[in-house]
């Protein structure tokens, strides 16, 4: 669907694209703030979770480009991902296209809350590639990478927490590299979500086009930035994130 918005509202996308896109490249959460955004144009809730992909899709595209030209990205992690992830995506935006978003706000405000507490205080960033676990050799880790993947393709906000709260605390990466496989993980299970929703007719393009624009510089810049965090650093932030973007989900 390709609706007309407003000057304004095209101002408001592109700079709420800006900073959801570095959000969630560095940590997540974005969404929360995208979303919202998108319900303002007057998008319904389940057309604005799908044109959110859009956006979605570019700036996870952009910002791996990015963690790859820094040599941020295995191809082995990649492989070890992609098979729960793309199942989980494509199921979860398969059941989204037909529910409405709302029914996970309360399962969203829980996971957010949890997924950073693992992180902060659970989760060990000293963990060596030697030490990971392959999903296709382990069932817990094939299992929650695939519920990740699936959440993701379901509603996408907040899922950065739980992106980095199993490749973390389940398959044992160190919490830099999981920054940089969480935005693979994303481009992964948001290009079959896509493929979903512009079958069911859902996106709204214009709006998701200038929402691109914003964060794909966004990406850009978070990139740039948090290549050299420290891990306690990134930690910290991601804590920070996640009480922002639980404040965001709660005035929703």
């Amino acid at each position: 669907m390709f609706e007309a918005v407003e000057l304004t509202q095209i101002i408001m996308l592109i700079g709420i694209g800006f900073i959801a896109g570095a959000i969630n490249t560095f940590a997540g959460g974005g969404s929360n703030l995208s979303l919202p955004a998108l319900m303002m144009v007057g998008l319904p809730a389940d057309v604005a979770n799908a044109t959110n992909r859009v956006a979605i899709f570019m700036q996870s595209l952009t910002a791996s480009h990015g963690y790859y030209k820094k040599d941020k990205l295995e191809i082995g992690s990649i492989k070890n991902i992609i098979v729960p992830i793309l199942l989980g995506g494509l199921v979860g935006a398969i059941v989204a296209s037909y529910l409405s978003v709302e029914i996970l706000k309360p399962v969203l405000l829980v996971t957010m809350v949890a997924v950073s507490l693992w992180v902060v205080f659970k989760s060990d960033s000293k963990n060596t590639h030697n030490q990971v676990i392959q999903c296709s050799d382990n069932k817990w880790g094939f299992l929650t990478t695939f519920i990740a993947g699936f959440y993701g393709g379901f509603i996408q906000a907040g899922v950065g927490f739980v992106l980095i709260a199993v490749f973390v605390g389940v398959l044992k990466y160190d919490l830099l590299k999981a920054n940089a496989l969480k935005v693979v993980a994303a481009l992964l299970f948001t290009t079959v979500s896509l493929i979903v929703f512009i079958f069911r007719d859902q996106v709204a393009w214009m709006a998701g086009i200038y929402l691109a624009i914003g964060s794909i510089v966004g990406a850009i810049v978070s990139v740039k930035w948090s290549i050299d965090v420290k891990p306690r650093t990134l930690k910290i932030l991601v804590l920070i994130m996640t009480i922002v973007a639980s404040i965001a989900a709660l005035l929703l």
